[in-house]
């Protein structure tokens, strides 16, 4: 037990959060996020805090000044955490505006009169399987701006995909040789734009598997009234869940990793005028293409350094913040990783190219304070996290404390401080940072990204692209053992060591003095964090990449016996019917909607209806891909669903006997 005097000053510093607590209670009936004063109150507040606690950190909670590994160990400690302070507060500063550019898109939509600009429409592809690009040139087709051409630019030179295209009416475009990755791949093709008598006024980019809405060219094209805006960029959605929603079974209640980043970040950054282009989902004029060379080919993050590129020459870039395509996020946890390692790596090369924050160029000062804070991003937060999970240990098994706090001094000042900046972003972004799940995030890719961010900093050339993969069977359980490992040992350590410490006086558990109990709460939220993040290292199946939920009414045709029945769950190639039977084998019709009358095949029974096969048309086949991807919603979850969230992941964690049990047949790889 505490004694009683650390029970009485731990009370008294609750105190302190109690009014945080009153005004998260109040708040969101006062705030409005569109506000920038409002903003600016909340996150100066937020600043002020975490100045706070950075200065109580410093001269109150490291060891005794010192050649002592408790000196070095808290001092590192502490200097990893100093950086990740000062990068939260540059993100601070950034979300206290807010912009919101739809009603400019309304305002100035058909800006051009009567004759619409020209747009080529570029799709990149290097290995995507047929599945995976017929419905973004399908959908590319349904766009509604009359004068665009589609472009499949194939660094694979798949004939095949030349077949597909000449039959789609498509233009196809191949090149010798794979020089320069996805850049090298558009600069081709821009090359051969400008050498046309009249080449396009825009270049819009997809990437392979991003399916655009009807109203993606009209509403983009509305923001170039301004002739000094080159890129316009809209955000990425997913039609799928990624890796951590799948695996901790909470897809219906979580939100993408990303949604953050662009439903919060990037309208914050367009604030400011830093909206950053992230490849796919956007448009640039090509004059303003033209006055940069085309893309950078600096980095293997090329739509960052565009940007910078563009901003250099003068060009201005623009974020609309609208559902207007839905692309497939990684699937499984490499090709996740993979692709937050590539960010991570290009974002350094940036940092040192010639577009650089600290080299003579033409860029503003919030320009290059946008590149000062992704990096810093990169640098602090992962290796931060690492840091979080190894530093207990030093206390379980070499006594070292690292963190001299008492219990009640650590609410007193990290917990106003953690308080506050929870409750600020959370209003800002409805709800939608979950510290415990963010750190599984980011923990789950900390130690290859950690390499990355300082390889990229001390080696910046000489790195390949790494393509993320798209597709494949994931019809399976799969552990990635490789990845898990790493977390199953510092569990083990750290379960280890808390045991140790508790039943032994080896480890001066009783005479550590008041650290020891910030230890013993920090190992326990540890714990808790490594358990869910091994529970993410379990990937499973994924049987159906699109389902629509929304209940619509259908009639069932059997010969001259029809049925009105619900559809309840529709994908690609199943629908789930509820409000009758037939037997499995019967062979049928159901007339969808946009799709006319569809032949099926009865799967299997229900206990409210049946599972049946769709048998679509190759017509029909694209009318399906048209009516999931290319209507202007918004796809996925967007808000956090704080009950059945945890309700989700309470079942998640109560099938891990089930799955262990399917691992025991086929169902289970091993992935080294």
């Amino acid at each position: 037990m505490l004694p009683n005097l650390y029970l009485g000053d731990f009370g008294a510093s609750l105190m302190h959060v109690v009014p945080i607590l009153g005004a998260a209670l109040i708040l969101p009936y006062l705030i409005n996020r569109n506000d920038t004063r409002h903003r600016v109150f909340l996150f100066a507040i937020a600043i002020v805090f975490a100045i706070r606690y950075a200065w109580w950190r410093t001269t109150e909670t490291i060891a005794p000044v010192g050649w002592t590994v408790d000196f070095l160990a808290s001092g590192l400690l502490l200097g990893l955490e100093l950086m990740a302070i000062v990068s939260s507060i540059s993100a601070f500063f950034i979300l206290m505006r807010h912009r919101d550019r739809s009603s400019d898109a309304y305002l100035h939509a058909g800006w051009w009169g009567e004759e619409p600009p020209k747009v080529a429409l570029l799709i990149a592809t290097y290995n995507e399987e047929l599945e995976v690009l017929e419905r973004t040139i399908i959908g590319s087709k349904a766009l509604r701006h009359p004068e665009k051409e589609i472009m499949v630019l194939d660094d694979g030179r798949r004939d095949w995909l030349r077949d597909y295209c000449e039959k789609q009416g498509v233009t196809y475009v191949r090149r010798p040789d794979n020089k320069h990755a996805k850049a090298g791949n558009i600069n081709h093709t821009l090359q051969l734009l400008w050498a046309r008598e009249r080449p396009p006024d825009y270049v819009a980019v997809l990437d392979a598997d991003f399916v655009p809405h009807r109203g993606f060219l009209s509403r983009t094209l509305a923001l170039f009234h301004d002739p000094t805006v080159g890129l316009v960029q809209t955000p990425q959605h997913f039609f799928n869940a990624d890796p951590i929603q799948h695996n901790l079974g909470i897809s219906r209640s979580y939100p993408d990793e990303q949604r953050f980043f662009f439903d919060d970040m990037q309208p914050s950054r367009d604030g400011w005028g830093v909206a950053f282009c992230c490849g796919t989902s956007s448009i640039m004029r090509l004059d303003a293409l033209k006055d940069i060379g085309g893309f950078p080919t600096d980095s293997i993050t090329e739509d960052y350094m565009i940007t910078l590129c563009l901003q250099n020459a003068g060009w201005q870039t623009a974020y609309l913040n609208e559902p207007l395509t839905e692309g497939l996020a990684p699937e499984g946890l490499k090709e996740y990783v993979t692709q937050r390692s590539r960010w991570c790596l290009g974002m350094m090369q940036i940092a040192r190219s010639r577009v650089g924050p600290f080299r003579k160029n033409g860029l503003r000062l919030r320009d290059r304070w946008s590149v000062i804070d992704a990096s810093l991003y990169w640098i602090t937060t992962f290796p931060f996290r690492v840091a979080a999970m190894v530093f207990p240990l030093l206390y379980w098994y070499g006594n070292i404390t690292v963190v001299d706090a008492s219990p009640a001094d650590v609410v007193t000042y990290f917990g106003c401080f953690f308080v506050w900046n929870l409750m600020a972003i959370n209003l800002m972004s409805r709800g939608n940072v979950v510290p415990i799940l963010t750190d599984v995030s980011q923990l789950l890719g900390a130690l290859p990204i950690t390499r990355a961010a300082f390889v990229g900093l001390v080696q910046p050339r000489g790195h390949p692209f790494s393509v993320t993969a798209k597709g494949g069977d994931r019809s399976r359980i799969v552990v990635q053992w490789n990845m898990l490992a790493p977390f199953a040992i510092l569990l083990g350590l750290t379960v280890i060591g808390l045991l140790l410490g508790l039943v032994t006086d080896r480890f001066a558990f009783n005479d550590a003095g008041e650290g020891k109990w910030v230890i013993l709460f920090w190992t326990i939220y540890n714990m808790i964090v490594l358990t869910l993040t091994i529970i993410a290292c379990v990937e499973l199946p994924r049987r159906e990449r699109h389902v629509a939920d929304t209940p619509e009414r259908i009639t069932f045709k059997f010969g001259s016996e029809e049925k009105r029945m619900w559809v309840t769950s529709l994908t690609q190639n199943t629908a789930r019917l509820r409000g009758g039977h037939f037997d499995v084998g019967t062979y049928g019709k159901i007339d969808l909607p946009g799709v006319g009358e569809l032949p099926v095949f009865v799967l299997a029974q229900t206990a409210d209806g049946m599972r049946v096969e769709l048998m679509p048309d190759e017509e029909q086949r694209d009318a399906l891909f048209m009516r999931f991807y290319t209507e202007d919603n918004t796809p996925g979850i967007s808000v956090v669903d704080t009950w059945n969230m945890l309700g989700d992941m309470a079942r998640r964690i109560s099938r891990i006997s089930r799955d262990k049990t399917a691992g025991k047949g086929a169902a289970l790889d091993r992935k080294d």
